[in-house]
C-alpha cells in the first residue's frame, strides 16, 4: 500500500495509495502529478491496461532470454491489455544471462499465455 496519493491519468481525479482504479472512468491509477499536462510515460502506459487483466498477485508466465526479448514480451501483452514486468535479480542487479521472468496479475494470466501462444502468431 503506497502512502503517495494515485491519480487517474484520464480525468485527473485524485485517490488514496490503496485504491488500483479510478471509480469515475475505471483507468487504473498512478502515483505523481494530476491534471492534463503532457502525458509521461507511466500515463502512456496506464491507459492501455484493461481493469479485467490487472486483479491478483503477480505470477509467472514465460521466461525471456535476455533483456530485448523480456521488452518485447512486455510490450506484446501490454498492446493486450495485460499489464507486466519482468523480475529481477537481487535489488535489480546482477547478469542477464540467466533470463528473466514475465510476471503478470493472475487475471490477465490465461489471456497473456494466449497472447504470446505460437499459434496466435
Amino acid at each position: 500500500m503506497s502512502a503517495e496519493p494515485l491519480h487517474c491519468p484520464a480525468c485527473a481525479r485524485s485517490y488514496p495509495g490503496s485504491e488500483r482504479f479510478c471509480e469515475g472512468c475505471g483507468m487504473p491509477l498512478i502515483a505523481g502529478a494530476s491534471g492534463h499536462e503532457e502525458p509521461s510515460r507511466e500515463r502512456r502506459i496506464a491507459r492501455k491496461v484493461k481493469p479485467q487483466y490487472a486483479e491478483g498477485e503477480f505470477v509467472p508466465i514465460a521466461r525471456a532470454r535476455n533483456l530485448a526479448e523480456g521488452e518485447f514480451l512486455v510490450g506484446l501483452l501490454l498492446e493486450e491489455g495485460i499489464p507486466s514486468y519482468l523480475s529481477s535479480a537481487i535489488a535489480g542487479h546482477g547478469p542477464l544471462a540467466d533470463g528473466r521472468d514475465v510476471l503478470v496479475p493472475e487475471s490477465g494470466a490465461e489471456a497473456a499465455r494466449e497472447a504470446l501462444s505460437p499459434q496466435r502468431r
